[in-house]
């Protein structure tokens, strides 16, 4: 297990356009060992998925608050 160099207590706010394109964008190096191409390749899959999730939760948010 490898030491912690950052915590943050921030959480993206899904509704914000410039908070889910900076996850998005991020590259995945960022959330894992890039030595380990294990950890690589799972946390690839895993971040693939959670990033078409907030495209289409921040969408889907975008639509109700237009049509209100």
């Amino acid at each position: 297990m490898g030491e912690t160099l950052f915590s943050s207590s921030y959480q993206p706010d899904p509704k914000s356009a410039r908070d889910v394109l900076a996850f998005v964008l991020t590259p995945v190096q960022a959330f894992a060992h890039v030595d380990d191409p294990d950890e690589l390749e799972a946390v690839t899959e895993l971040l693939g998925s959670a990033k078409e999730e907030a495209i289409q939760r921040w969408f889907s948010l975008r639509t109700q608050t237009v049509a209100n």
